[in-house]
Order: structure tokens, then sequence, then C-alpha cells
């Protein structure tokens, strides 16, 4: 059940129909989630996953979204963002997964792309896979790399405009939040003007001590009980819109992101790596032109929009949070450990 199913109302803008990062028209989400013991005294165990954002339906190498990435603390392991910054677009699937999983998660979306794309490497350059990452190792027994490739492929061919699932699914298994089940939030936020936007957030929840948690200010009862300490934890954050914008202004955007981060209680710890992917399904970047000019449209920054969207974003990223400790089951992974669910009052 999503928080604002329980009551809780964040902000002031309204929710897309489904409440969910698929708002934006034409994004996909797909899971591949790893539940099952590695050995036969159940001491190691897989509890992890994949989770695939796909901006839109099409070849994502042929028509790049523009995008751009932000840094609120670098604790991470992504892969990619280099490129996103310097050029300022995505041209893959966007992947997450655990730490030790982003080279299986790289190399299995690096096969998909490239079966759909022969002349990448032959006629054309090469590809700028993006994969984030969280550390599930208190439920997974990530040292015995359950992940493979070929379940970033099944997360990629799964994925779809539905509603996409929340808790303790796809790269979000094994997540821990606030000392709580966390992992796969989402929220959304419409932007009402003369031409309607949709702004979509979808976060993997791995952060925070149970005292952090600001559970006072959603009128939930503050839990003293919890799992033992874990390592500071991460987050990733995922902002989609259809809102015509530059890889500028879509970094502006991301930054607003931890304006919600931070609502929730968390202070970006120093072993946390809290990284923001924002990207506009808007305006599109053929890889095959001939055109040496390129023409897009975009929000004047002094317009009121802007501001519109920069409430969304914290919105929506705080709520997506909320969302992955509510939709979240209790869950058992290695070494018997058990990570409750949050329970809200």
């Amino acid at each position: 059940m999503k928080v604002r199913d329980r009551g809780i109302i964040v902000g002031r803008m309204s929710p897309g129909t489904n409440n969910c990062i698929t708002d934006v028209p034409g994004l996909m989400v797909g899971h591949v989630t790893l539940d099952y013991p590695l050995d036969d005294k159940g001491e190691e165990y897989a509890c992890t996953g994949v989770t695939a954002i796909l901006p839109h339906g099409g070849n994502l190498f042929k028509e790049k979204v523009t995008a751009a990435s932000y840094v609120l603390n670098g604790f991470g392991k992504t892969t990619g963002l280099v490129q996103v910054n310097e050029l300022g677009t995505i041209e893959s699937p966007i992947m997450l997964t655990n730490t030790l999983g982003v080279p299986a998660v790289t190399q299995g979306t690096l096969e998909y792309m490239l079966a759909e794309n022969e002349e990448i490497g032959e006629t054309t350059g090469t590809i700028n896979i993006v994969v984030g990452e969280c550390n599930d190792s208190y439920l997974n027994s990530i040292r015995l790399f359950p992940v493979k490739p070929e379940n970033a492929i099944q997360a990629i061919k799964k994925a779809s405009a539905i509603p996409a699932e929340e808790g303790a699914v796809g790269a979000g298994k094994g997540m821990v939040c606030f000392g709580h089940k966390g992992g796969i939030g989402t929220a959304s936020r419409m932007i009402e003007a003369d031409d309607p936007h949709m702004i979509g957030c979808l976060v993997l929840s791995n952060f925070g001590k149970k005292e952090e948690f600001m559970a006072g200010k959603y009128n939930i009862e503050s839990i003293k009980t919890g799992i033992a300490e874990t390592a500071d934890g991460s987050i990733m954050i995922i902002l989609a819109t259809n809102a015509p914008l530059s890889d500028r202004q879509l970094l502006r955007m991301a930054k607003r992101c931890g304006i919600g981060l931070g609502r929730t209680g968390s202070h970006y710890s120093h072993g946390s790596g809290d990284i923001v992917i924002a990207f506009s399904t808007a305006n599109k970047t053929m890889h095959d032109s001939d055109e040496y000019i390129q023409s897009s449209s975009m929000i004047r920054d002094d317009h009121p929009l802007m501001n519109d969207l920069f409430t969304a974003a914290a919105e929506a990223t705080e709520e997506a949070i909320l969302n992955s400790l509510s939709q979240a089951e209790t869950t058992k992974g290695r070494k018997g450990r058990v990570v409750e669910a949050y329970p809200f009052l």
C-alpha cells in the first residue's frame, strides 16, 4: 500500500494517474528479483535483483534522451555518468542493482544493446551504459555474485508501462532503509499548464539509521526497534519528465531531489552514495543525422513553470522514498537475517 493510501499526503501538488514514474508517457520499468538459498545450510542467500528503467520504447541508442546526473554524496560505484554529464544524453536503459553486481549488469545491458544495434563498434562508435547501485550485503551474499548478465537482459525485456512494482523487488530486494525494509519506491507529480507536464521519480532506498527517520512529521509512530546497524547505505534517485528541458535545466532539477531526500531524515552520511539521474523525453537526439544544426525547445528559466518543476522534483522524491518503505515486505536473507517491514500504524 502506498503512503497516500494510508492517509499520508506529501506536499501540495497532485500525483499522476498511478502516482508512478511510468505516468511519464512512454517510460517503462522492469524488475528481475533473485530470492533463493545459495548453499544447503542457508547461510548464503541470493537476496537481490535488477531494475531497468527505459526512457522510451524505441531504440535508445538511436534516439537518445536529454539527461544529467548529480552527485549528492559520491560514495558510489556507478557507470556511465561521466559521459552523461559531458554530452547531456542517455543512450541506454538506466539499470539498478547491488554494488558488486554492476559489472555483470553492465555486461548484460551491453550485450542487449549490441544485439539491437549491429553498427556499434563497427560503423559507428561505442555505447555508454548507465548503471547505478546500492550495497545490499546485509541480506544478500554479495561476494558470491548472484546477479548475472542474463538478469539484466531479462529486466529490460520485462519492462512495461504498467505501474511499477515497489518495495522488495528487483534491485530493491535486499535493501534496508532507516533500519527497516526499503527498496524500490516511486511517485509522480502533474504540472498544470497550457501544455501539462508529468514528473516521475523512482528510488532505490538503502540509507539511514532508524532514529533518523522523520516519522513524527508524517503522524506515524517512531519505532524504537530495528536491525543491527549496517553500513551508511545509499540511494539512487531516477527523475523523469516529459517537460522540454535542457541538460543544464535537468541538472538544476536533480539538485532539488536532495531536498526531498533530506525531508525524510537523511543527511548524506559519509559512506552513502546518493546519486540522481534525471532525463527528459521531450527532445531526442538522433544518432544518425546528416544535419549539423540541431533544434530543440525548452522552458524559459525565468518562467514560473520552472519553480513548479523544482517543487515536483522534491515532492516526488520524498514520496517515492516513503513508498519504498510502505510497499516493502519483511524479508529474510543470508545468515538467517530478517529485516522487518516498517509497521505503519
